[in-house]
């Protein structure tokens, strides 16, 4: 294998884990939940920075939903808005105040998000964050006897702590605004590149490695000989060593596979993915403990 073919091929590798990876959003695809026309956004999550008094505090995560428009991907795109709170709370009613452009935090339960959604644009609000009754999120989709469905601002799910962090500063009266924006997951991944690094420094340490031992004991040996001593005639006699002869193609092949390998481990860690991988250690396993109780045994 020459040295062009090894470049190739590292090259390809490469290109492919950058075009898995530029999959778009930070998506979380479900065929599982309901989907129709007007209804059928993927579930995206939503980085909610906020402001209080002027002043940037925390960053939250929500969920975006089913239905409404997509959010902006860019941060710096992204408007300041002020929150403020819903009356009624759950916006299950006609709402009784008239909003110009904020964004209105209500709660979740008693009517379906939709509802939610529609009231919230009929009181010319800008978006809607909804704050959902416990830790984690939901995945916000539409009824199946709903008409109403075409809905002209964003909606986002906001786990509980975090909605009520939100609506406690409102309450005492301070002034809140928040970003929405969904950001596009980048074309090459740090973590993916970090990974290839360690895989190709592993077996790059490892050839160096062996080919250091191989010139030490080749210089010994040579010491030997000049000495004339009986000591060579043990050292052949001493049978295989603990060193393992790691050729050039053998590493190249080795970062190939070994790249193929951590882009399937990043990209595809889905529950068959995990069990393959269990099985497989669980292989490695049994065959390290064979070679050691066969070393202690003889």
């Amino acid at each position: 294998m020459d040295l062009q073919k090894v470049i190739l091929v590292v090259l390809l590798v490469m290109v492919l884990s950058m075009e898995v990876g530029s999959a778009g959003d930070i998506v979380h695809n479900d065929n599982i939940a309901p989907k129709r026309p007007g209804c059928d956004n993927n579930f995206v999550l939503v980085k909610v920075p906020t402001w209080v008094d002027g002043i940037e505090t925390s960053e939250y995560v929500g969920v975006g939903a089913r239905f409404g428009p997509t959010l902006e991907s860019k941060e710096k795109r992204a408007n300041h808005t002020r929150v403020v709170l819903a009356d009624p709370p759950d916006y299950c009613s006609p709402p009784k105040q008239k909003l110009s452009g904020e964004i209105v935090l209500v709660h979740r339960g008693n009517c379906s998000f939709t509802t939610k959604a529609n009231y919230a644009e009929t009181a010319h609000a800008s978006a809607l964050l909804i704050i959902n009754y416990r830790t984690e999120l939901f995945k916000m989709v539409c009824e199946e006897n709903e008409t109403d469905i075409i809905i002209g601002i964003p909606t986002v799910m906001l786990p509980q702590d975090a909605g009520t962090i939100l609506e406690t500063d409102l309450k005492n009266n301070s002034k809140v605004s928040v970003q929405l924006y969904s950001p596009l997951r980048p074309l090459v991944d740090i973590a993916e590149v970090f990974l290839w690094l360690m895989a190709v420094g592993t077996i790059l340490c490892a050839s160096y490695w062996s080919a250091w031992t191989a010139r030490e004991a080749a210089l010994e040996q040579e010491k030997l000989l000049k000495d004339g001593s009986e000591e060579t005639l043990h050292m052949e006699d001493a049978g295989p060593t603990g060193y393992v002869d790691i050729n050039t193609t053998a590493a190249v092949l080795f970062v190939v596979i070994a790249s193929c390998f951590l882009v399937m481990l990043y990209k595809l860690m889905s529950f068959w993915f995990v069990e393959v991988l269990v099985v497989l250690f669980s292989i490695g396993g049994v065959e390290g403990l064979q070679t050691c109780l066969v070393a202690l045994l003889s």
